[in-house]
């Protein structure tokens, strides 16, 4: 593509749809389900650092139920919005401490109340 992102996979209309893969220019990657040209449905994004993300996609962004990983052993397992932490989820940190309960937009709110 003109912008430097390469796309293999699956096309209809002219479009990425079904199962792709999309590289971009900094080597970082999406490899999962495209609709009408944009990343939506089960992926996988893996960014040149190293983070990964696999989960549910909309609109070209995480949001639903997925799994952050970091290099560094950090894991964040739950809600995503906007590709941010949010809803119910629990982040284990390599030090061995663990926030479980609400998050939002990236951020622990504090200890879910289950009945």
């Amino acid at each position: 593509m003109p912008d430097g992102r390469k796309y293999i996979g699956e096309w209809k209309d002219g479009k990425s749809n079904g199962q792709g893969t999309l590289t971009f220019p900094n080597g970082g990657s999406y490899v999962g389900e495209f609709k009408d040209g944009i990343p939506s449905g089960q992926g996988t994004f893996t960014l040149a650092d190293g983070r990964k993300y696999v989960g549910e996609v909309q609109e070209g962004r995480p949001n639903g139920q997925g799994t952050y990983t970091w290099p560094s052993g950090r894991k964040y397992v739950g809600g995503v919005k906007n590709g941010n932490a949010d809803g119910t989820g629990k982040m284990t940190y390599p030090d061995g401490k663990v926030e479980d309960g609400l998050w939002q937009d990236g951020k622990f709110a504090g200890a879910s109340t289950k009945p």
